[in-house]
Order: structure tokens, then C-alpha cells, then sequence
């Protein structure tokens, strides 16, 4: 029923999860620990019921629990998860939570935030020390992209080459459908086919209007129409066509790249084609009765994009670590726009679609980066002004400093009781979105 690519992403999101979760809670259990707040509990995973593992080391029970959605610490005299009312009602004690200064209280909800945040930089950082930048320049691509219709109706052709976007050449020339996608772009200059270089104005929200066509991969790669092999008494064959013929034109008419050959021989019923092809320094004609089905017994190359390992030093690794995960932590808060539309909010996802961001066969490379992406995800998830989570807390001690009141115990049981039922709430959306889309597809 599940393969083993299915076990090898799960058991690398749990090990994700299970660094990022501890982590996570370490950053509220030690600015707690030195603002003098006593902890109860230190959980990875939530113990409903009951536990896979407890241990009691001086106050505070550190444990495993069995249900894997998040991990949480326990500080005495805080209205949170465990909806402790009884705690809540006796009279406030120097060890508690609710009886530090504001300012302590609101570093202490900070902290796991900014570990996760703190965390993803530096994976970057070593991932590209370690393992260095993977590059793709635009030489590497020789006959250049082919845009989408969409992206086709503000200026872009065919074979189109990008020399830079607002200025700056890309190190991936592929990023660009991310950064259309994501980020603000003013200007990107191009090379046409003919040698002439052009400066292209893109429209503001251009992010949105391709994520609403549908055509999210503005831009593909072009591969020119070279024969990987000819099939057995195939039409090609009986022709005189051989692997590594480079196919210039059908009928006269030119052949740019593969593409242009498929949808040629898609959209021409004609039986009996010429076919001239490239072999070495010399032309050939071939007259192809083609097979009733239209097609002539050929095999495309598999072809492969050859990026270029560009090995870093440490002090390059962590500017360009930095960089990479700003850009990472600003495309995610942009792109998290879009679940409120409805398109978006059909694609949400779950530990499923969590999951697939891990390699199938077992990657370090793979496995930090993608535990990289999740800990600046966490970080932002769990500073949305959402009670019961970081960012619920955050919002309520500002407005303590900012007004002087602080919100009553009741109010907070009741906030964090909704925002904890709209959490799972939007757990189960999301996924159950998976499942529909796994028996969909």
C-alpha cells in the first residue's frame, strides 16, 4: 500500500519535526528559566491521555507524547493549551508566569519564534558552506525559454534569453517563476532569437495574476529536437534516421527545439513527411511514410539541466545564507496571501503536502534544506495573532504595555479555547485537502 519513497519522507518529517518542535519549545523554556518562571512541563508531542515517555528532572516532567501536531512547554501560571483553570485561580505566585513584568513575559513568548527564525538562517548558511551554491546560468540554456501564454502578453517571446532582472543577473535563471510569482519586479532584460536585447516593464501584481491563470511556471527550458534513439522497424528507421540526428525542419518549415517538433507532428496529418535532419557537419532529407497513428519510431533525449557547483566560503556561506533566507521567510508571507483566495485555499496542505518538500531517497542536503523552509514557516505560522498560539500571546501582552490593562483570565480562556478550535479546525481543511487530492490523483 505505501512505497518505500512514502516511509522515507515520513521518517524525515518526523526527524525534522522532532528537531524543530524541541528547539522551538527550548526557546520559551530558557528565557523562563532566567526570568525565574517555574516549568512543569517539556513535551515533544501532545500526551492526550497519556505518554511514551516521562521523566521528572528537578520541577519540570520532560516527555514524549503519542500524537505528533507540536510539542509544548507547560510554565506555571500561564493560560495556554492545557486550560489549567484550577492553577489559574489561586493566588499568583513569584514563580509564575503572570506574576513577571511584561516585557519578560513578552520575550518568553518570543523565543521559540525566534529560534526557529534564527535556525533556518543558519542551515542556509551551512548547507551552502557544506555543500556549496548549485547554480544555473543562462549559457547553460543555449536556446533560451519558452514563456506561457500569459506570461507571452507583456512582451515575451519564444527562445527568449533573460540578462538580468531590476539590474541583477540570477544566479538559477529557473528562479525567475518564483520571483514573478513572489516578488516585487520592475524591469527584466531579455535577448531575443535575433540577437537584440530588449527591456521588458512588468506590470504591478504581476504575482497574482499568474497565480489566478493557473500558468505558475512562467517560464520552461527549450531542448532542441535531438533523437535519443529510432525504434525497430520504425518509419524513421526504414528512412535512414539515426540516434543523434538533430531535426532542422519538417516539410520546410524550421524546428526550433523538441517542442516545435511534437506539436508539428500533433497538429499535421499529413502521411508521407521530409524530415531534414543535422548528422555531424552534413544535411539529410528523409522521406517518412509516417505509422497510422502519426507517429515515425523515434525517442526524444532525456534531457537534463547541468547546473554548476559553485563552492562558497564560510563569509560568503553566511552573507549569502542570510540573503537566501530573507528571500525564503519574504516569498512564504507572500505567497500565504493567496490561501484567501479560493484557488489558494483549495492548494492548502497538510503533513502530507509537508511531507513531499522532502527527496524521496534519503539526502542530507535535501533533508536540511527542506527542514530549513519548515522552521521559517513555523516561525511565521506561529506569529500570527492567532490566540492560543506565539503570536495570540504577543498580540495581548502588547496591548498590555500599549493600554496598561491586562486582559482578564476569562477572556484569555476564552480566546485561547477559540483560537485552539480554529487551529484544529484548519489542521483537519488542511488536510483532508490531501486526501482529497491523493484518491483524486
Amino acid at each position: 500500500m505505501f512505497s518505500p519513497e512514502f516511509f522515507i519522507k515520513a521518517t524525515q518529517l518526523l526527524l525534522s519535526l522532532s528537531i524543530l518542535i524541541v528547539l522551538h519549545e527550548f526557546g520559551h523554556f530558557i528565557p523562563a528559566r532566567i526570568f525565574g518562571c517555574r516549568v512543569e512541563k517539556f513535551y515533544l508531542f501532545f500526551d492526550v491521555k497519556y505518554s511514551l515517555f516521562k521523566k521528572k528532572i528537578g520541577e519540570t516532567v520532560y516527555g514524549i507524547g503519542w500524537l505528533p501536531l507540536g510539542g509544548y512547554v507547560k510554565i506555571s501560571g500561564m493560560i495556554d493549551e492545557s486550560f489549567d483553570k484550577e492553577q489559574m485561580q489561586k493566588p499568583a505566585q513569584e514563580w509564575e508566569f503572570r506574576s513577571k513584568p511584561a516585557w519578560q513575559r513578552l520575550i518568553i513568548m518570543l523565543g521559540g519564534v525566534t529560534v526557529n527564525l534564527l535556525l533556518g538562517f543558519f542551515i542556509y548558511m551551512m548547507v551552502l558552506f557544506v555543500w556549496g551554491k548549485e547554480t544555473l546560468p543562462q549559457d547553460n540554456l543555449p536556446l533560451g525559454l519558452e514563456p506561457s501564454e500569459f506570461i507571452q502578453e507583456i512582451g515575451f517571446d519564444k527562445g527568449d534569453k533573460i540578462i538580468d532582472v531590476d539590474g541583477e543577473e540570477l544566479d538559477n535563471v529557473l528562479d525567475i517563476n518564483r520571483i514573478l510569482l513572489l516578488r516585487p519586479v520592475e524591469n527584466i532584460k531579455v535577448e531575443k532569437i535575433n540577437g537584440s536585447i530588449y527591456d521588458i516593464n512588468i506590470p504591478e501584481n504581476i504575482g497574482k495574476d499568474i497565480f489566478q491563470s493557473g500558468q505558475i511556471n512562467s517560464f520552461t527550458p527549450l531542448f532542441n529536437a535531438s533523437v535519443d534513439s529510432v525504434l525497430n522497424d520504425s518509419p524513421a528507421l526504414n528512412a535512414g534516421m539515426k540516434s543523434g540526428d538533430l531535426i532542422k525542419s519538417i516539410n520546410g518549415q524550421d524546428i526550433y527545439d523538441w517542442a516545435g517538433f511534437s506539436n508539428w507532428i500533433n497538429n499535421n496529418s499529413d502521411d508521407i513527411i521530409d524530415v531534414e535532419v543535422e548528422r555531424g557537419n552534413s544535411i539529410y532529407l528523409l522521406n517518412i511514410d509516417r505509422n497510422d497513428d502519426g507517429t515515425i519510431g523515434i525517442m526524444k533525449n532525456s534531457f537534463g539541466i547541468s547546473t554548476i557547483n559553485k563552492k562558497l566560503t564560510l563569509s560568503q556561506s553566511i552573507v549569502q545564507g542570510f540573503n537566501y533566507g530573507y528571500w525564503t521567510l519574504y516569498e512564504y508571507v507572500a505567497g500565504f496571501s493567496f490561501v484567501f483566495t479560493k484557488k489558494g485555499a483549495s492548494q492548502l496542505g497538510g503533513f502530507g503536502t509537508i511531507g513531499n518538500i522532502f527527496p524521496a531517497k534519503w539526502d542530507w542536503k535535501g533533508f536540511w534544506l527542506s527542514t530549513a523552509l519548515i522552521s521559517i514557516i513555523l516561525a511565521f505560522m506561529n506569529v500570527l495573532p492567532i490566540p492560543a498560539l506565539d503570536g495570540g500571546h504577543v498580540m495581548f501582552l502588547i496591548y498590555e504595555m500599549v493600554s496598561g490593562r491586562k486582559p482578564s483570565d476569562k477572556f484569555m480562556e476564552v480566546s485561547t479555547m477559540i483560537g485552539f478550535f480554529l487551529l484544529i479546525a484548519i489542521v483537519l481543511y488542511a488536510n483532508g485537502n490531501d486526501i482529497v487530492r491523493a484518491f483524486s490523483n
